[in-house]
């Protein structure tokens, strides 16, 4: 009997190609190869210093690399590329953001639309579809006409999703997006990630520290460490207990959830096996 071929991953969309970075001289991810798909989530986790948020930049253009290259899915060079050019293709959604002030929620998801503008902020037909639908789904519209800076952090946190989304690119880069947000909102935005790559054909990179939501959202996962990438694949080919424990340096135990199916990880600390408090 005849194998079964293998399915095709969908096509590459952004590629960081043996990318080595660094700070003041000093290497903190060496000779990363990282492709993200259209249609897919790739989530990249590892330990505090890895090299994460720092890969993810680099991927985003903002940190140029000192050696290798950012590719788009049609081999053009990102460096190649004008600014507008490249904002038009790749979008990101960093840790921190400065807050301005006295500025409206709508005004601020607008500022997504700057790619698209000309000079005296014309020529951008499409921008009030796409600042409308970037405020639904991120459920900031209620908020159009209240100022920034009245907002929480969770609610701010929203609004730069909003901005993001907004520019309407086929690569959206995430930095820890579920940070500062209460649980029902890391979920949303959980599903809206999956949203985009699988109805919008989106390729999606996300920085996510929660091992969990990582291998609940992901359809591919990098495990950096030390600055390399020790493996990219599958959340179950990537995510074992002996991997995990050695990224980390603390056992991790590792298996299937009893309801979902998905992995779910387990840091095993001194007090984790404690019996529970009795009711």
């Amino acid at each position: 009997m005849a194998t079964p071929a293998q399915p095709s991953r969908p096509a590459p969309s952004l590629r960081g190609a043996d990318l080595t970075l660094g700070y003041a001289g000093h290497d903190v991810v060496s000779g990363a190869d990282l492709t993200l798909c259209a249609g897919e989530v790739t989530a990249l986790v590892g330990p505090n210093g890895s090299g994460k948020s720092t890969l993810l930049r680099a991927l985003a253009r903002l940190h140029p690399p000192r050696l290798g290259d950012v590719l788009l899915a049609d081999g053009v060079a990102a460096r190649t590329l004008h600014a507008k050019e490249f904002a038009q293709r790749v979008t990101l959604l960093g840790q921190s953001r400065p807050t301005p002030s006295g500025v409206l929620v709508r005004d601020v998801v607008g500022y997504g639309r700057h790619p698209y503008r000309g000079r005296w902020r014309d020529g951008d037909p499409d921008g009030p579809r796409a600042v409308a639908w970037a405020m639904e789904v991120t459920g900031t519209a209620e908020m159009a006409e209240r100022g920034v800076d009245e907002l929480s952090g969770g609610e701010r946190q929203r609004v730069w999703l909003a901005t993001a989304l907004a520019q309407d690119t086929g690569v959206l880069l995430l930095d820890e997006p579920t940070n500062h947000l209460d649980l029902r909102y890391q979920v949303e935005i959980l599903d809206l990630m999956r949203d985009l790559a699988d109805d919008h054909d989106v390729a999606v990179g996300v920085v996510l520290h929660d091992l969990n939501q990582a291998a609940a959202v992901a359809d591919r996962v990098a495990l950096l460490s030390e600055g390399q990438l020790e493996s990219c694949g599958a959340p179950a080919e990537v995510l074992t207990g002996e991997a995990l424990t050695r990224a980390y340096g603390l056992r991790v135990e590792v298996g299937p959830d009893p309801v979902t199916g998905h992995l779910i990880a387990r840091p095993v600390g001194k007090h984790t096996t404690r019996p529970p408090a009795l009711a």
